[in-house]
């Protein structure tokens, strides 16, 4: 899937577009469809996922299905990285 990276509508706070992208390829990461009205009407899905370096991310996004428009990127909070880290548990077995 192709990214759209032109005008950011946030600060990359020590990421880059590879690490996100990576994020997004990680054969573990979580994709989440919003249950806010908030989000669901602005169609944003929600995506957890590693970078190949081990850096956590999690991002906001939209896409159309042939592009993914990233709206916001930071790195895990300490409960995201557990969560994310009992689905991989999960799926290991």
């Amino acid at each position: 899937m192709e990214f759209d990276w032109a005008d950011l509508p946030f600060e990359w706070e020590g990421l880059t577009s590879k690490d996100v992208e990576e994020s997004f390829e990680d054969p573990f990461s979580c994709k989440f469809l919003p249950d806010s009205p908030r989000f669901s009407e602005q169609s944003r899905y929600f995506n957890l996922g590693m970078s190949a370096s081990g850096y956590g991310i999690f991002s906001v996004y939209r896409t159309n299905g042939k592009q993914i428009r990233v709206v916001m990127a930071r790195g895990f909070t300490e409960d995201e990285t557990f969560f994310y880290q009992r689905k991989m548990n999960q799926l290991i077995g």
